[in-house]
């Protein structure tokens, strides 16, 4: 079965920089599972994802704008101390802010008595990335997935339950 829309698809992963820096793999832990067609993956990497079979691997290299998007400076702020209420602030730090557009994660650059610079950039924005993936399993999603809008985990089916009363 190769990959369409509507379909749940479980893949290991590699996330690397153009440089070949390792940033994520689900190679030592659980697959990642996606539902197909349903915005749960960058596009340009489900796009590239589209018609692969289960055991097939490829290299998906994306630019910054099919990625995570191009940087802007303009989303490097400063805001009052006081806009992040009592308690610890240092670089590095990140938290969850409402704008305009909605939540956004910011990151804590700098922190002075009065003032927080905070960059609202996605970390990996302006980086051209490297997925190494291999395709594990390819599925029909059930109708609760397709309503839900991603995976819901473990399916058991009507028949396997049975099969389990029987053997009791």
């Amino acid at each position: 079965m190769s990959i369409t829309v509507q379909q749940v698809v479980s893949l290991h992963y590699t996330l690397r920089t153009a440089d070949g820096t390792v940033l994520d793999t689900s190679r030592d832990r659980e697959p990642m599972d996606y539902l197909h067609g349903h915005d749960n993956i960058l596009a340009a990497l489900e796009s590239a994802l589209e018609g692969c079979s289960v055991g097939d691997s490829k290299v998906v290299n994306l630019t910054p704008a099919e990625g995570f998007g191009e940087r802007d400076e303009g989303l490097v702020q400063y805001f009052g101390r006081d806009a992040f209420g009592p308690g610890e602030l240092a670089p590095g730090m990140r938290f969850q802010a409402r704008t305009p557009e909605g939540q956004r994660s910011v990151t804590v650059l700098e922190v002075g008595d009065q003032q927080v610079k905070v960059d609202a950039n996605h970390p990996l924005a302006g980086q051209a990335l490297s997925w190494d993936v291999e395709v594990l399993e390819v599925r029909d999603a059930t109708r609760a997935e397709l309503a839900a809008g991603h995976p819901l985990g473990i399916e058991v089916s009507h028949t396997e339950v049975e099969d389990k009363k029987v053997r009791r």
